[in-house]
């Protein structure tokens, strides 16, 4: 299992942790070169828990998703974006 993919699971558990619907997330990586995009798809009536106020869930998301990338060594950096 890659950094990459380890990264990806990470965001997987946090976003399944925060939402009502879990069977509806799902996570399309996309890979642009050394950036890795994660676009997580949630109902759109959990896309306000997964948001949160003022952005502070996604933003805290973000932050561990890029350290995690960071760390990996792969020199990928990492971006999350939520699609409802």
């Amino acid at each position: 299992m890659s950094d990459t993919d380890r990264i990806e699971e990470l965001v997987r558990y946090l976003v399944l942790s925060l939402v009502e619907a879990p069977d509806a997330v799902s996570i399309n990586r996309i890979d642009q070169g050394a950036d890795v995009v994660l676009e997580v798809t949630v109902d759109p009536d959990d896309i306000g828990k997964v948001v949160g106020k003022q952005g502070r869930i996604i933003k805290a998301i973000r932050t561990l998703a890029r350290a995690a990338g960071a760390g990996s060594g792969e020199d990928a950096f990492v971006h999350v974006e939520v699609i409802g």
